[in-house]
């Protein structure tokens, strides 16, 4: 028995040294093991880490006549860098006028800071913005450049498309017979056709009858350059009540649904789209914001001995800041001969927004527009590509009635009493036949493009 209990103590004690030796094993040769482990846990943490921002920024700007502009700009690029590279991709001086938007949803934009980097003011890595009109000029007329006054025109187009320029019957027949002169020319039967409106967006949900009366009102200019019929469009474009206005949702204190537009004149109040309120800027005294409320200070009238405080109810305060920073930047602009260059003393401790509107005013934009001293510009406006293939192609078609003419004329030649005659040139005779159809059909180019 006692030899039988020894022997069930080695076997025990054997036992338990294996798993020992085994581990001893696993150590001594499964050290790769675990750093292969290891590797394969830290390449799926690098993978479940979210992807750094790329060094590179991959820019897409959507242009006023709809073509896209791209180009590549350095992770620390403001808002600024790209603006300049847009505008002189347009040939644009007069651009303060004009600005970069962002898009949240296709009714809201915000609009680029220049001052501030772009990757600082956009979501999901998505560089992704649209060039726009950002403040209107209320007289056009002052603008230097043709071009400046075209780009202007376009965003008035998209405005009137996109419902935010509402306009009656008669004044939408206008501005499409002046759309129509910019960019067809006068009117030929020959060229034009009969229906040639139909090609033209001049309103949401156009019909016929629209289309029939832009027709009779083109018709009817003569002598009528491409630049004044722009110059025609904006002098009418501007009467519009809603000419210029940024519109904003908001609430008054009952709780009645209102909009709030933020112009060159002003602060408007609007309701099922008719003014209710006007506060022109030299009656405003303060505008400011808390939260979701926004509040305009207004100066007393001669009746009245006290200053007065309106407040609305925004959506959140994001839109209440959107709105205050707008009003902020027409006021700026509109009324601000220039603009204090920011001050280089610490923020400490400051209360309010850190927010001030950076860019030159209107006195500060028609002051340089007053000294560029270059040529007017040469642009193609959106239909006259369109345009130049009904050129090319009435070439085309005229150079081969000619060569036929002259075959014809080389065979009634070849077949009179002169013909032995002739056969003996043929050759000099060929070339001279070659000469008069290219010097045509330059002459055909030259004189159809001066008509245009």
């Amino acid at each position: 028995e006692k030899e039988a209990g020894v022997e069930e103590k080695e076997k025990k004690e054997e036992t338990e040294e294996e798993p020992a030796e085994q581990m001893e094993e696993g150590e001594a040769n499964g050290g790769e093991g675990e750093n292969t482990n290891g590797e394969d846990k830290m390449a799926l943490a690098e993978e479940a880490k979210p992807s750094k921002r790329p060094r590179i920024m991959q820019c897409k700007v959507t242009l006023l006549d709809d073509t896209l502009f791209e180009c590549e700009l350095g992770k620390h690029a403001t808002g600024s860098d790209l603006f300049v590279k847009v505008c002189n991709h347009l040939n644009l001086l007069e651009r303060d006028y004009c600005g970069l938007a962002v898009w949240d949803t296709p009714t809201s934009r915000t609009w680029l800071d220049a001052s501030k980097e772009i990757r600082k003011q956009v979501a999901d890595y998505t560089y992704e913005f649209t060039f726009n009109v950002k403040f209107y000029p209320p007289d056009p007329a002052q603008l230097t450049e043709d071009l400046t006054r075209y780009y202007l025109c376009l965003q008035l187009r998209k405005d009137i498309l996109s419902g935010l320029l509402p306009c009656s019957f008669v004044t939408l027949a206008m501005l499409g017979s002046y759309t129509a002169q910019s960019e067809l020319g006068e009117y030929d039967p020959e060229v034009h056709g009969s229906h040639y409106t139909k090609e033209l967006r001049l309103a949401p949900g156009q019909g016929k009858e629209l289309e029939d009366k832009v027709m009779e009102l083109h018709r009817t200019y003569r002598s009528m350059s491409p630049a004044q019929a722009d110059m025609l469009f904006l002098e009418n474009a501007k009467k519009l009540s809603m000419y210029g206005v940024d519109l904003h949702q908001a609430k008054d204190l009952e709780g009645v649904d209102i909009t709030l537009g933020v112009c060159s004149g002003g602060l408007m109040v609007y309701k099922d789209k008719l003014r209710i309120n006007r506060f022109p800027w030299p009656k405003v005294l303060k505008i400011s914001y808390k939260r979701s409320s926004f509040f305009i200070k207004i100066r007393p009238s001669e009746q009245e001995q006290y200053e007065s405080t309106i407040g609305f109810k925004l959506p959140n305060y994001k839109a209440s800041k959107k709105l205050w920073k707008a009003s902020v930047e027409h006021h700026t602009f509109f009324r601000v001969s220039s603009v204090e260059p920011p001050s280089s003393r610490s923020r400490f401790l400051a209360l309010g927004s850190k927010f001030r509107y950076s860019g030159r005013t209107q006195a500060q934009t028609r002051q340089a527009s007053s000294m560029i001293a270059r040529p007017a510009p040469r642009f193609t406006r959106s239909a006259s590509k369109r345009l130049s293939r009904t050129i090319d192609e009435g070439v085309g078609v005229c150079m081969r009635v000619l060569q036929y003419v002259l075959f014809c004329v080389w065979e009634c030649l070849i077949s009179s009493q002169l013909g032995s005659t002739l056969v003996t040139h043929q050759g000099q005779l060929r070339m001279t036949c070659q000469s008069i159809t290219a010097t045509v059909t330059l002459m055909l180019h030259s004189l159809l493009t001066a008509y245009d």
